[in-house]
């Protein structure tokens, strides 16, 4: 089983110049432990996501690690013009030196959405045309496209991605609408929420992905060729107890953080429309799955428990979060990395 990072790089208790520094030391350390690839969220006016503009972060990401790769999960299509974003990916595969893995999503948040002026119940229709639209921009050296929504002839695409036919595209899904939108597509797949749910999801793209015949761009990394992964808050420390008053303050911050709108907007008939898949206390994700917090022992444990019943090849790592100090993340990750990573690798 392969194991990479995610962050939503929310805002914290220090100044975000401070956090960006901090970020970008602590992917260069999870490049060198061999993290196969870093996700980051795109969200907007919110602390949940202090880098909306993923694009922008992930330029620094590609020329501070070597190794590891990267990506948004995902773009938000309904709030970009295709070309400019297949001109953005095009650049960005060559930062990286070919490194890049295309997230995309139609956006979770109504309110989100509804700042950039489109209506939540658009988005599937303007995100699938979207994709449609963007991959022709990526798949040739000029393209035109024609939809209610898009209209392009004859565009010159010098900027060609490094990696051909092109970087890799996946779809993130807490529900099994998308789960199984995102097998009959082939993309490679990554869930969140409580085992139950997520358990849910993993078998409604299995499905779709087995009747479509595979992954529309097989890695031979994973077992099957598709990234089945799931997401959850990982925290390690020398004991249990430590590593529980470590991550503790800094899930709860972040839960402040990822339900901020919901409280903005909490009067909104849109509220019970969002889709957030987040324990209510941090002692329900413990007991949920959706956070791993202990020893390495403990840790090594619950992945493989987790793996058991879900059915994946992919964990993503969620290890550094809300308050959470840069000695902390960066202990968390050598003890993973020592400890931990050898025995998950061989799962």
């Amino acid at each position: 089983m392969k194991v990479g990072l995610f962050d939503h790089v929310d805002r914290s208790d220090r100044p975000f110049a401070t956090q960006l520094d901090e970020r970008i030391e602590f992917a260069q350390a999870a490049d060198e432990a061999g993290m196969y690839c870093l996700h980051i969220a795109e969200h907007h006016a919110s602390p949940l996501n202090m880098v909306p503009a993923p694009g922008v972060y992930l330029g620094a990401i590609a020329r501070a690690t070597k190794r590891m790769r990267m990506g948004p999960l995902g773009y938000l299509l309904p709030l970009y013009s295709p070309l400019r974003l297949a001109e953005e990916i095009c650049m960005l595969d060559h930062m990286s030196r070919g490194r890049l893995e295309i997230g995309i999503g139609r956006g979770v948040s109504p309110f989100e959405l509804g700042y950039h002026k489109v209506k939540h119940e658009d988005s599937r229709v303007i995100f699938e045309d979207a994709f449609r639209c963007l991959t022709a921009a990526l798949g040739s050296d000029k393209f035109t496209y024609e939809s209610d929504l898009y209209s392009y002839k004859d565009v010159p695409m010098p900027l060609r991605p490094l990696q051909r036919p092109g970087p890799a595209f996946w779809y993130p899904s807490s529900n099994e609408v998308g789960s199984t939108w995102a097998g009959e597509q082939g993309m490679h797949f990554a869930t969140n929420g409580p085992t139950t749910r997520a358990r849910a999801n993993i078998a409604a793209f299995k499905a779709a992905l087995e009747k479509r015949g595979g992954a529309a761009q097989p890695k031979a990394e994973f077992p099957g060729g598709a990234a089945i992964g799931v997401s959850r808050q990982l925290v390690i420390a020398d004991t249990d107890e430590e590593a529980m008053r470590i991550a503790q303050p800094a899930s709860e911050h972040h839960h402040a953080n990822l339900t901020y709108l919901l409280r903005v907007h909490a009067q909104s008939d849109l509220v019970k429309r969002l889709n957030i898949p987040a324990a209510a206390t941090f002692e329900e994700g413990v007991r949920e799955g959706t956070i791993i917090a202990g020893s390495p022992r403990t840790v090594l444990e619950k992945i493989a428990a987790q793996k058991e019943a879900l059915g994946i090849n992919y964990l993503i790592a969620y290890m550094f979060f809300g308050t959470m100090s840069l000695p902390d993340a960066l202990r968390s990750l050598s003890l993973f990395r020592s400890e931990v990573l050898p025995h998950v690798e061989k799962m």
